[in-house]
């Protein structure tokens, strides 16, 4: 889909206008907002669960208070490049917080469909393109504005964004509720093994 071998039609059965080769500078800008109180969750940047509060998981690590102090705030809907982008794509806050001045905080700059993008920046043609020229990457080093800023990305109209983002999350909400009634499945079996060999 993000290659651009399926493709919707509008409303009246029309194509979409074809999609546009933007850079990330184009659609994104680096924020390093650090006016806050310390008051907000700090996030972790995982690559399961995107920016999430770190008391949402067991992720213990002790920082001072001065150091958060340099925190950069992110937005619900802001996206973070990580030490692993390079591995697995750009992540995605569903929340409110701060994060590590280590980290580079993206906000869209024009009208998109935040979940697109959120689909898109984990897509493996993305990470090629994002990684292309990065030789001799390893951990502990990080995809850069810049270097984020040249790497192009295609770029539908935001009404075809959101034809894809909602088809894409229906058939993510078929596959939860496929992952629940195998669940109970299991405890049905589970429950007749206990019981029939009694």
């Amino acid at each position: 889909m993000f290659a651009q071998k399926l493709r919707f039609k509008d409303e009246q059965e029309n194509d979409f206008p074809d999609w546009q080769e933007n850079f990330g500078d184009s659609l994104f800008e680096s924020i390093s907002n650090k006016n806050h109180n310390s008051d907000l969750p700090i996030l972790a940047i995982t690559q399961e669960h995107g920016a999430i509060p770190r008391d949402m998981i067991d992720y213990n690590v002790s920082v001072s208070d001065k150091s958060i102090e340099s925190y950069k705030v992110v937005q619900k809907g802001d996206f973070i490049i990580s030490l692993r982008s390079f591995q697995g794509g750009i992540e995605f806050s569903n929340y409110e917080g701060i994060c590590s001045p280590a980290y580079i905080v993206l906000r869209p700059i024009k009208e998109v469909n935040r979940n697109f993008f959120r689909l898109y920046f984990k897509t493996t043609g993305y990470i090629k393109r994002l990684t292309k020229n990065l030789e001799g990457i390893r951990d502990g080093k990080m995809i850069s504005f810049k270097y984020f800023s040249e790497v192009t990305i295609p770029t539908p109209s935001i009404e075809e964004q959101a034809k894809i983002t909602n088809f894409l999350f229906s058939i993510e909400r078929k596959i939860e509720s496929g992952r629940k009634v195998l669940a109970q499945y299991e405890k049905q079996k589970n429950y007749l093994l206990q019981n029939m060999f009694i």
